[in-house]
């Protein structure tokens, strides 16, 4: 399923000193909310779709539950990791073949390390893997300092995605029998080098107040080399909004 942001959201577009900057409000957040009820078993769990084959809707959702965020500053902050991940997907030429919930230490701890990774896997044999850095912040109000944190993350490891992370999309994706892809991106860092012309950085936000103002900020201050993609998305009431979507799944358990 990918996500048809149109259908509930508008959208506001900025040149930032040659680079976009995009501002995205959720105009119809129940729309939204079941689109993302529909994403949800896909970030956390990747055995969902044969539980549910095999025992039924009721188990699906029982074994989706145990795994799903009860803090809220958890759920927050998963939830803006999971509308970055989907709008890469259906908004860029980066793929992101790893869905890292999955693999959470526990369902109310955060994951360390860069929150999104995309990739752009060559057709041809001449073409160059490419890799999309993201760092996610939520916040009910967006003020400086979360974005001034997320791009010192961007400017980490000398702009590149981290060994770790890579290692770990190579990792998971060797385990789901993804041989080929687990080759490139090990090729990339271990063997041929990542080039900076490799590598583009996110910055993302979602918040209740718009990002607009600290976004630009950032953009204006930013004089680094990689390429930039700044997105801000932002909802009335972002805590009831965030709250039911996690709870939309307990109702299916009902």
């Amino acid at each position: 399923m990918t996500l048809d942001f149109d259908e509930w959201s508008e959208e506001a577009d900025h040149d930032v000193k040659g680079y976009s900057l995009r501002v995205i409000q959720i105009v119809d957040p129940d729309y939204a909310r079941e689109q993302l009820n529909g994403v949800l078993p896909a970030h956390y769990a990747s055995r969902y779709s044969s539980i549910l084959r095999r025992l039924g809707k009721e188990k699906a959702a029982r074994h989706l539950q145990g795994k799903l965020p009860t803090f809220y500053n958890i759920q927050v902050g998963d939830a803006g990791e999971i509308l970055a991940t989907e709008y890469v997907k259906a908004e860029t030429d980066f793929d992101v073949p790893i869905m890292r919930l999955r693999w959470k230490d526990h369902r109310n701890m955060s994951m360390r390390g860069d929150d999104v990774i995309g990739v752009y896997f060559p057709e041809t044999d001449d073409g160059s893997i490419e890799f999309l850095k993201v760092e996610s912040k939520s916040r009910k109000n967006l003020v400086n300092q979360p974005v001034q944190d997320a791009r010192a993350a961007l400017d980490s490891d000398y702009g590149h995605p981290s060994p770790h992370a890579l290692s770990f999309v190579a990792d998971r994706l060797g385990d789901t029998g993804e041989d080929e892809k687990a080759a490139l991106i090990d090729d990339a860092q271990l063997n041929d080098g990542i080039a900076d012309h490799q590598v583009e950085h996110m910055l993302f936000t979602f918040s209740e107040n718009s990002p607009e103002v600290r976004l630009k900020k950032d953009r204006d201050e930013y004089d680094g080399k990689f390429i930039q993609n700044t997105v801000g998305f932002y909802v009335d009431d972002q805590q009831n909004f965030v709250k039911s979507i996690f709870a939309g799944e307990e109702d299916d358990d009902d």
